[in-house]
């Protein structure tokens, strides 16, 4: 494991899970009095920090209270716990967080990632490492400009008139008035980032990265400028990403339009098919396949442009050309269609534009000049109609381009923009992965990784907006922009240059465009981290072992660029890890939107589940696996939240007064960390510390591996199943019944050992109600956020494991024979319980335990190695191998009473059962009535038929038990 220094990164997570489907489970209840419970004088403690309002003592809350976590959360910030300890000497881990939109407000992706750095995050502070969260936000170009304008729009002003520092004032003054939103709500879910060093992609040392990095790479060639085929957004006036276009299926329509050939009779004609007519003034030439047959006698002749007072293109062939689609026959507008554009590139066509920035055509269009691109599509449609060139429409469902943030169709456009060449970057990320010194999980994705990076285009950095980093380029005045230009940090050292190269008189202006956001993204790892002023050699030096976590779409847009960026300017990868979930979506698995109207809002969930709810639910999936959430995870989770709280409230209620001090020297004597005191405890305890320390060594081991869902199930199991249904349960019979203090002692202090373990393990996942459940708890000496982690390896034994769970058998089929049998809860039953002698002696020794959790008569608890003389009117329990007990029946239920009860049950099944055999019998039905419904009365004669033998078995033993009896 690499070293690293206190200011680097680790990671960034990513989403996806399974289903846990919880069971429904019985809940507990406490007994809040007990007359050996008040003799005992046990009572909770006062909370450690109860004197500043922070905490409330699980004994004075019925449940936990959602409204305190942000009291918890000021806490632990004025405490300074989310501050890194570098004074701990270990590795740290550093995490660069995914900048959020400035402009954006939470949502579930957000909720997704917070929860699962803030796992990771809290986890190794536990372990001891110097831990740095280091929060920012984005400024997020083109959706801040577009948020701006709309506000300046609703006061009647457009942006061209304020003029460019004036409008970036008023953008700064909006984001200091309401950037923060998307903070606060991040907070709001737990997250533990170090918040004084928050950072924003516009501040002075980001931007300083930024600049740094544009001319380095322009420095290596590897930056130029040029005209070329990009995504274009009329209405935001500016180049998109290729992953910053969304395409939908949409209805559209299909034209086909006559080309005359020139020179030719009437009947010399080619059809066209296309969904942009209003392009074909842009045709350079018309194509078809060499092999089509139809059309080669016309393959090297001219074709008229309609509607452009007789403008020639060539007819060609190449073996591009779909002879299948439309006529066979393709129109060449290689300024408006990358197909066209790549295939006009390699022919050595034309380019020719005729659409404004606007989406309005130009004068290339002829009369069509100025008209909207959608409008010039109806006049065109309408006069090539007037004009005998229109042959027909048909319906035609387009996959339409559309802006990810306008949501206007996206305009394939020629145009001149600035571009970094990414073969040679991406090599060294590819390398990266093949060397394993970048592990991305799952480990599916990485063929995704490796397909992207190995068919990389080239990146359009360039952006014709005014909010964002200023492209460092200077041109000279009377100069050929595209010839002379200057690249340089600063205006000042721009100047220079240019005084050094055209003498002193000469005049320089800065290019107007911003860099795409994404190429400050890029840098976010480092530049947060006080690149370029930290050398890359410090970097490699301290480097940690780290992890990103992250989206799938954000795979290309911002981690392989990451990876890019980071290896070409520290040397090494940004991070070890790149750690992916999925989307998530509603209980139906669809995704999440406000058309359908199921989006679900993170802070809303918050005021009705908490905090810690929802976190636990995110939590439970699979890596890169999506997620449906649904009220019911959620619910089931408040209840686990609950049930935790519950449990706080017994271990606090049965603990010894704290002036008892022989008692609590007792209880602190207790060390679980050794086979001596292990195998000194009782049956019970012995099992719960074990099944404790099993879980501990499972549960690091999948926080290690990030099997994040694996550690939450786990725990949840033990917590529920183990602690609280069992071992709690089992408690009661040494802190009620046992009649010795020392006994009790016992119990309390395994009971307070376990649950603080078990707050350790869940607060990464849940850190509100655990933080709060800790501070109640006696001699706290630190906050649960800066504990120390659980020890690994401690001892357990299996044999001992091994025979509690002989006893929970036992208890188990005890249980279910009087559930079977509907004894009332509270009978007390006798029992003889049959088993070698081993088994017996330590069955015997927790006869209290066995009374307690069976609902048995202690005084009439029999231990034999063969079965009872009265074993034939008894039921006869086989709970395992060689364990096996027998309930007198008596014990359970008037006989004579049950055998009448059983035998009117018996006629009414049967008369019910006849009348289902008679419509199965009936021919009409069966062939007749649909065969959904023949099924359902099959399976329920099916049914009905086993109840049946169950009741007359259930019968004849009871009959028998009263002959043997008599």
């Amino acid at each position: 494991m690499a070293t690293s220094p206190p200011f680097l990164l680790s990671s960034r997570s990513v989403y996806t899970l399974n289903p846990l489907l919880f069971s429904k489970r019985r809940h507990f209840c406490f007994p809040l009095s007990h007359s050996r419970f008040t003799s005992m004088k046990r009572r909770s403690f006062a909370v450690v920090a109860s004197d500043n309002g922070v905490f409330t003592s699980p004994e004075l809350a019925k449940s936990f209270d959602f409204t305190s976590e942000e009291r918890i959360y000021n806490w632990w910030q004025s405490q300074g716990y989310f501050k890194p300890k570098f004074d701990r000497g270990s590795d740290p881990f550093v995490v660069s967080m995914p900048p959020p939109n400035v402009t954006g407000s939470l949502h579930m992706g957000h909720a997704m990632f917070v929860t699962l750095e803030d796992i990771m995050v809290r986890y190794h502070r536990m372990r001891g490492r110097p831990t740095l969260w280091l929060p920012g936000t984005d400024h997020a170009g083109i959706a801040t400009q577009l948020v701006v304008e709309r506000m300046l729009a609703s006061e009647g002003i457009k942006r061209v008139e304020l003029g460019r520092d004036e409008f970036e004032k008023r953008v700064w003054e909006w984001k200091e008035k309401y950037g923060g939103t998307i903070t606060n709500q991040i907070k709001r879910l737990g997250a533990s980032c170090d918040w004084t060093r928050e950072r924003f992609t516009l501040d002075e040392q980001l931007s300083r990265a930024v600049v740094e990095a544009f001319v380095r790479l322009h420095e290596k060639g590897l930056i130029y400028q040029g005209s070329y085929m990009v995504n274009w957004s009329p209405k935001l006036q500016t180049a998109v990403s290729d992953l910053e276009v969304e395409y939908s299926e949409e209805p559209g329509t299909l034209y086909y339009i006559k080309y005359r050939v020139a020179g030719g009779s009437r009947s010399d004609f080619l059809t066209i098919a296309t969904t942009r007519p209003e392009t074909l003034f842009g045709d350079v030439a018309i194509a078809v396949h060499p092999q089509d047959e139809r059309y080669s006698k016309y393959i090297g002749k001219m074709a008229i442009v309609p509607m452009t007072f007789g403008r020639h293109v060539p007819i060609i062939s190449d073996k591009y050309v779909d002879k299948d689609f439309g006529t066979g026959v393709l129109k060449i507008s290689p300024g408006h269609d990358h197909n066209d554009y790549l295939l006009a590139r390699k022919l050595g066509l034309p380019i020719l534009n005729v659409m404004n920035k606007d989406g309005t055509l130009n004068e290339v269009a002829g009369l069509y000049c100025g008209l909207d691109r959608f409008e010039a599509r109806k006049k065109l449609w309408s006069e090539l109609e007037e004009t005998n060139l229109a042959v027909k429409k048909e319906p035609y469902t387009l996959r339409v381009p559309r802006s990810q943030r306008g949501g206007e169709v996206i305009e394939p456009l020629v145009s001149k923009q600035w571009f970094v060449t990414m073969e040679p970057l991406a090599e060294k990320a590819l390398l990266a992965v093949e060397k394993g010194e970048l592990t991305i999980l799952p480990e599916r994705f990485e063929k995704i990784y490796n397909h992207w990076l190995s068919n990389i285009k080239d990146w359009c950095i360039s952006r014709q907006l005014w909010w964002g980093h200023r492209i460092p380029v200077w041109y000279i005045v009377g100069k050929d922009c595209e010839e002379e230009y200057i690249v340089a940090k600063s205006a000042e050292e721009a100047l220079i240059k240019a005084r050094d190269k055209y003498g002193k008189d000469v005049e320089i202006y800065q290019d107007p465009d911003v860099l795409d956001t994404w190429f400050s993204s890029a840098l976010w790892p480092f530049s947060t981290l006080g690149w370029p002023d930290v050398s890359a050699e410090d970097f490699k030096k301290f480097y940690p072992t780290t992890m990103l976590e992250t989206g799938h779409d954000i795979l290309f847009f911002w981690v392989a660029r990451m990876v890019m960026m980071g290896i070409e300017f520290t040397g090494t990868v940004p991070f070890s890890y790149v750690y992916l979930h999925g989307l998530i979506r509603d209980s139906q698995g669809r995704k999440m939107s406000k058309t359908l109207g199921n989006v679900i809002d993170p802070l809303d969930t918050i005021k009705e589940f908490g905090t810690d709810a929802l976190r636990f639910t995110l939590a439970l999936g699979t890596a890169g696996q999506d997620l449906n959430l649904s009220t019911e995870r959620l619910t089931a989770n408040k209840a686990f939240t609950n049930k935790l709280w519950n449990a706080g409230k017994f271990v606090l209620q049965n603990l010894p007064n704290q002036d008892n001090f022989s008692g609590w020297q007792t209880i602190q004597a207790y060390k679980f960390d050794t086979e001596e005191t292990l195998l000194s405890l009782p049956l019970p305890e012995c099992w719960v510390v074990s099944k404790l320390h099993m879980l501990i060594d499972k549960a690091t081991e999948s926080y290690n591996k990030f099997f994040f869902g694996d550690v939450g199930r786990e725990s949840y199991d033990f917590f529920w199943s183990d602690f609280a249904d069992w071992y709690i349960e089992a408690s009661k019979a040494r802190l009620y019944h046992s009649g010795d203090d020392s006994v009790a002692l016992g119990a309390q202090a395994v009971l307070l050992y376990v649950f603080e373990n078990i707050l350790k393990l869940l607060h990464p996942f849940m850190p509100f109600v655990t933080e709060e459940l800790w501070q109640a708890l006696p001699n706290r000496k630190e906050a649960l956020i800066i504990s120390t982690w659980p020890q690994t390896s401690l001892p357990r034994n299996n044999n001992l494991v091994k025979r509690f769970e002989n006893l929970q058998a036992l208890t188990r089929a005890i249980r279910n024979a009087r559930a079977e049998y509907s004894v009332e809860p509270a009978k007390r039953i006798s029992a003889s319980i049959v088993a070698n002698e081993e088994v017996i002696q330590y069955i015997s020794e927790e006869k209290e335990v066995l009374a307690l959790l069976s609902r048995l008569d202690l005084d009439n608890i029999h231990f034999t190695e063969s079965p009872p003389g009265d074993a034939k009117q008894s039921v006869h329990l086989v709970a395992s191998e060689g364990l096996e007990a027998y309930l007198p029946l008596a014990d359970m239920v008037d006989i004579s009473a049950e055998v009448e009860r059983l035998s009117k049950r018996l006629s009414k099944m049967q008369t019910e059962y006849e009348g289902l055999k008679a419509r199965l019998n009936s021919p009409k039905f069966v062939e007749k009535a649909p065969e959904d419904i023949v099924r359902g009365v099959r399976e329920k004669a099916a049914e009905a038929e086993e109840k049946i033998n169950l009741t007359k078995n259930r019968l004849d033993f009871l009959k028998s038990t009263v002959l043997v009896s008599q």
